[in-house]
């Protein structure tokens, strides 16, 4: 089973970056606004009145809540370390204007101008609201990643990688069952 999931891993790891690697990655269309303007003025993407938490103090939860709280997929991705299966969200053809929040907490993690198409199949940013995540050393696959996880609930969202466009350079490949999106026309 665990050379199952080897072998699963490293053809992920190959879809990953060879669409990157091709120059098949669109750059994200952010007109004059820098990234720590995008940063710092995430709220204008956010939909009046939207629930969302708007702290960070840590969430503890039982891993039988977690079950009670999440669909199993939600819960392989963001308790377990999961991976979905590539071009299975559709939150990668999501374009409206909106905020992208942990499904696990509902803690907003992106907007709607950080995100852009890699090409990868999953939904990918370019870089993320500031203290949203942690970070940490992922050597699962045969060369380390950086993984990173909800601040605010410690859920697995996906990898970073330095191979994004301009200008952070950064690729946050997150997956999308790991993610609710909120249209800033709206709730969702």
């Amino acid at each position: 089973m665990k050379r199952r999931n080897l072998l699963k891993g490293l053809a992920a790891a190959s879809l990953l970056v060879a669409p990157v690697w091709r120059g098949w990655a669109a750059t994200p269309a952010r007109g004059s606004v820098s990234v720590e303007e995008l940063q710092k003025n995430w709220k204008d993407f956010l939909a009046q009145g939207a629930d969302v938490a708007l702290t960070t103090e840590p969430l503890k939860r039982s891993n039988d809540e977690w079950k009670k709280i999440l669909t199993p997929a939600q819960y392989d991705v963001l308790r377990e370390e999961g991976t979905e299966r590539a071009g299975s969200s559709p939150l990668n053809d999501e374009k409206r204007p909106g905020v992208f929040v942990c499904a696990g907490c509902g803690l907003p993690l992106f907007t709607s101008a950080m995100k852009f198409d890699s090409g990868t199949g999953w939904p990918s940013f370019f870089t993320a609201i500031p203290g949203a995540f942690a970070t940490k050393k992922d050597s699962f696959l045969i060369y380390t990643r950086t993984e990173y996880h909800c601040v605010r609930c410690g859920g697995h969202h996906g990898h970073v990688f330095n191979d994004g466009p301009p200008p952070t350079g950064q690729r946050w490949c997150n997956n999308g069952v790991a993610l609710r999106f909120i249209p800033k026309a709206g709730k969702a």
